[in-house]
């Protein structure tokens, strides 16, 4: 099946404590179906000190639940919903509010 949120796609946060704030994807995980939004939904780490780290406490990017982002619309930068259209031989990602194509 295809993905409808994918790396790089703009998106808008539905839920929770940055609700309403947009980012970029940069990490999708399909199988657990989830995606990390680019300094969003920061949580707090401890990390034991490393040869690379210094150690402390980290703030790190959490994975979202895919039903709690929105891709943002290519013609309006609103929140859409993502179908797929079929035009000439290839499944494209469309966006359900205006009908543009999200490359």
């Amino acid at each position: 099946m295809a993905q409808k949120i994918k790396k790089g796609d703009n998106v808008q946060i539905l839920v929770g404590k940055d609700k309403g704030k947009r980012g970029e994807v940069s990490l999708v995980l399909p199988k657990k179906g989830k995606v990390k939004v680019q300094g969003l939904n920061l949580v707090k780490r401890h990390v034991k000190p490393s040869q690379t780290s210094a150690g402390g406490i980290e703030a790190r990017e959490a994975a979202l639940d895919v039903s709690n982002v929105a891709l943002l619309d290519p013609k309006d930068d609103k929140p859409t919903r993502v179908g797929f259209a079929l035009k000439d031989g290839q499944k494209l990602r469309v966006s359900k509010r205006s009908g543009a194509v999200v490359e």
